[in-house]
């Protein structure tokens, strides 16, 4: 057997020509191998139409938790699920969107994910109640996941090299614009005409990605035969039993039976998922990918970035209002201290790889930023203005947005095509659950202080979800400030500490440099492609 056809039997159903095993499958039994630039620009395209839609409904729905609360006379964890209980849902099941994408198709993945996402902001539109909200919220973080999953494995495997970290930092400065257009765009429509019309905007864009998802190629790992249901379903209950256990705590007492057996529960099956993982033919997560100390760190350093973000995100806007006397317009404006560096910031990460600047320099100047900015965030005070905040916000924007541009790239850089399905859904599970932890504990976390401060778990979650009234307001003010400043210290430091882990996972080895991943043939630091090294690949593979 002559070189050409070795390659040629390697690299069949991939879209560049190099080895691989990803399948291509075509649109109504017709032959669509004409993946070119074209095929590439509407995939990616949709990508991040996707991508917009999610990251606006998600900082959007933040700054609308005041009116919806009121509207419905929902206060406390009940209200917090509607932000929560969509990070829930979209991290439990991240993982097994990828894993189905690479199974039954990344590109049907996708598109399951759009509908389920748009039904359930469609049903969260007419909400009667805040349960039927929160179930509303929870189907569409569903559908999140196979978004995000589904998309993240159409760019992995449609790009390569340069044009790849090109495209995922284009899917990061996306991600970006939805977060700082989400509350500015989603206060002022609540403002007007009520967060039930937004939720119905959001609803139709996400039907509309639906319908683009057909440009793209349908791509499956041609190897991966099973799912693993029974590991999927261990993960998905421990991880919603953990997040229950840690959201229901502060209003139940975290002495409660039912908080005490989720706390115990859900660890105790996250566990047993990771037992069986390493023990089953057809694992729903490849324990190999974690053993990868590149791959860890960056999955780490999205972690980080998501946690250093996420909280002040999600819960600063009540506070401006609650304490400041914002209106939802308002305090989504002065959100975009945070969210408006997250609209450059990726690209110039994507920028600076490409020209050479080491990897590890940018992420580690990235997460300094988002701990230094958490800890600055602590000159927080009534009044205080946005000026004032101006500083600490935007060094948290300008870190995450650094981060976003590159994490993803230089994580599927470290994998080969047939795992690009589950190599996304264990990084964006990591960086959802990240943020949804987050968002649970800090919120958690506040109703636990000011609760030891005022005395009274009542008064305490008015305060958190931004009605504080009557003679005792200054002081109710002080005692939320106060609470502030302690969770800013500790998220400061645990992102310090992925920091440092961060920076010690991606030293040097200390081995000669070969240009280039084995897996992959992507260089570590810049994410540039090796055809050559693909070759060789695939010619030993066919020997």
């Amino acid at each position: 057997m002559d070189d050409t056809t070795r390659m040629r039997r390697a690299g069949s159903g991939r879209t560049d020509g190099t080895a691989g095993t990803d399948r291509i499958d075509g649109a109504a039994g017709t032959d669509r191998t004409r993946s070119g630039s074209g095929r590439q620009s509407l995939t990616l395209g949709v990508v991040l139409l996707g991508m917009l839609t999610l990251s606006m409904s998600m900082s959007g729905t933040t700054v609308a938790l005041a009116d919806i609360g009121a509207e419905l006379g929902a206060s406390g964890s009940a209200l917090q699920w509607v932000v929560t209980g969509y990070f829930l849902t979209a991290s439990s099941f991240m993982l097994l969107f990828g894993s189905l994408g690479d199974l039954v198709g990344r590109r049907r993945t996708y598109r399951t994910g759009a509908v389920l996402f748009a039904l359930g902001l469609g049903l969260g539109a007419l909400a009667p109640g805040i349960g039927f909200l929160d179930a509303a919220r929870a189907l569409a973080g569903l559908g999140a996941a196979g978004v995000m999953a589904g998309g993240g494995a159409l760019l992995a495997s449609a790009f390569r090299g340069a044009t790849r970290t090109r495209a995922f930092a284009a899917l990061g400065t996306t991600g970006g614009v939805g977060l700082a257009l989400g509350p500015t765009l989603t206060g002022a429509l609540v403002g007007s005409v009520g967060w039930r019309v937004a939720f119905g905007l959001f609803a139709a864009v996400g039907l509309l990605v639906a319908v683009g998802a057909g440009a793209a190629d349908e791509v499956r790992a041609a190897g991966r035969t099973k799912l693993d249901g029974a590991g999927a379903a261990l993960f998905v209950l421990g991880l919603g039993l953990l997040m229950a256990g840690v959201t229901q705590g502060p209003a139940n007492g975290w002495t409660d039976p039912p908080v005490l057996a989720a706390l115990i529960a859900g660890p105790a099956l996250l566990a047993a998922f990771a037992v069986r993982q390493a023990r089953t033919a057809h694992p729903l997560l490849d324990l190999t990918l974690v053993r990868d100390r590149h791959y860890l760190a960056w999955t780490v350093a999205g972690l980080a970035a998501a946690v250093g973000f996420a909280g002040s995100l999600t819960h600063l806007p009540t506070y401006f209002q609650g304490v400041d006397g914002l209106s939802a317009g308002r305090a989504g404006t002065a959100m975009l201290w945070l969210t408006a560096p997250v609209l450059v910031a990726p690209l110039l990460g994507g920028r600076l790889l490409n020209r050479g600047v080491p990897a590890r320099a940018v992420i580690t100047g990235a997460l300094a930023l988002v701990a230094a900015g958490n800890a600055w965030l602590t000159v927080l005070e009534p009044g205080a203005g946005t000026a004032r905040l101006a500083g600490p916000l935007l060094a948290v924007g300008i870190g995450t947005g650094l981060a976003n541009g590159i994490v993803d790239g230089q994580a599927m850089n470290r994998v080969g095509p047939d795992r690009a399905g589950m190599a996304a859904g264990l990084l964006n599970t990591v960086r959802g659950g990240g943020q949804a932890m987050v968002i649970a504990a800090l919120g958690a976390a506040l109703l636990t202080l000011v609760t030891s401060r005022v005395g009274s778990a009542q008064v305490a979650a008015e305060v958190v979800s931004g009605h504080l009234a009557g003679g005792e307001r200054a002081f109710l003010a002080a005692q939320f400030t106060s609470a502030w400043h302690t969770v800013l210290w500790a998220v400061a430091a645990l992102v310090a500490l992925a920091l440092a882990a961060v920076a010690t996972l991606l030293r040097p080895d200390g081995r000669p440099n070969t240009g280039s991943h084995p897996a992959t043939g992507t260089h570590p630091a810049t994410g540039t492609h090796s055809t050559a090294t693909h070759r060789t690949k695939a010619a030993q593979s066919a020997n």
